[in-house]
């Protein structure tokens, strides 16, 4: 193979794995990865001790094609939008990178499988996760985000069905619990995605899009995020209240929540430059944290309840 043969096939290469790394983009792994680890997390609190390989495996699998799908279809009808903002005017649709035909197609071939593998556990998962596609891809995305600055309240309940798609997959029915569980991802979600949206206010502004900053301004944003910390700290107490987690779980979702507050209460009366994004960082970590503790303490309950 002479230099020119290499560098050809080198470059073709380098086609292939770009292309591959945009649909990879699309479908938002990070975000899928957390709400995995929430699903897994109502999969295993919904059984006294572990659920099945066979439906743990297959639950990830169809919840997550599921969301990959809706975060194809997201960036399908945002593409317009993401191309005036500077946090998403390198996505591959606002680029150019991926046809929109193909995005749909492919959107289409992740959402066709997750329903099929969700459908082999049981229909009530199936269509409680379609129905949560829908909602954010359409719902939210296509109505909500553009109609009120309250969208992200109203849709953030299709960004909450995880834990309760994982529960659903492994008992096949609805319980109270699972809903305690997308509670506090819905408390959640509206003081992780403001401060975000502080962050990113003049983005928003540009595009056009009435998320709460733009609309009430950054100091009533401020507010709210304080005003919904303190709600999900209230929310957080209920899963102990109600008996479903122990005393390792409230010491743990305390701490996390207070913590939360604290940077609330930082970005509301003492903001510095950069504490917007320090807050949604932290919103992050705080929510992954906060599931890990459900799971140690379910766990410990469990251990302690068949050694006693």
């Amino acid at each position: 193979m002479d230099k020119s043969q290499w560098l050809d096939r080198l470059s073709t290469s380098t086609v292939t794995t770009a292309v591959w790394r945009d649909y990879l983009t699309m479908t938002k792994p990070k975000v899928v990865a957390m709400l995995l680890l929430t699903a897994l997390v109502g999969m295993c609190l919904a059984v006294p001790t572990v659920p099945t390989v066979y439906v743990v495996v297959l639950g990830l699998a169809g919840i997550g094609l599921q969301s990959a799908a809706a975060a194809v279809f997201n960036h399908i009808l945002d593409r317009h939008f993401d191309a005036q903002m500077t946090r998403t005017y390198h996505r591959p649709l606002a680029k150019g990178r991926i046809a929109t035909s193909k995005a749909v197609l492919f959107g289409c071939v992740l959402m066709v499988s997750g329903f099929i593998l969700l459908w082999q556990l049981n229909p009530l998962t199936a269509w409680l996760t379609m129905a949560s596609l829908v909602g954010y891809a359409v719902v939210y995305t296509v109505w909500l985000k553009h109609a009120t600055p309250q969208n992200i309240v109203i849709g953030g309940l299709a960004g909450a069905a995880p834990p309760l798609l994982g529960w659903t997959a492994v008992t096949g029915s609805l319980n109270p619990h699972a809903l305690l569980l997308v509670m506090l991802v819905f408390a959640w979600t509206p003081p992780h995605f403001w401060a975000l949206a502080i962050h990113r206010r003049d983005d928003y502004a540009k595009a056009g899009i009435p998320m709460l900053p733009v609309t009430h301004g950054i100091e009533y944003t401020k507010t709210m995020v304080l005003f919904y910390t303190l709600l999900l700290f209230a929310v957080g107490l209920l899963p102990w209240l109600t008996g479903m987690s122990g005393g390792i779980y409230l010491i743990g979702s305390s701490m996390l929540n207070l913590g939360f507050i604290g940077y609330a209460i930082k970005l509301k009366f003492f903001d510095t430059e950069g504490h917007a994004w320090a807050t949604f960082k932290y919103s992050i970590w705080h929510l992954l944290t906060l599931f890990v503790v459900l799971l140690v303490d379910h766990w410990w309950l469990s251990w302690t309840l068949v050694h006693s």
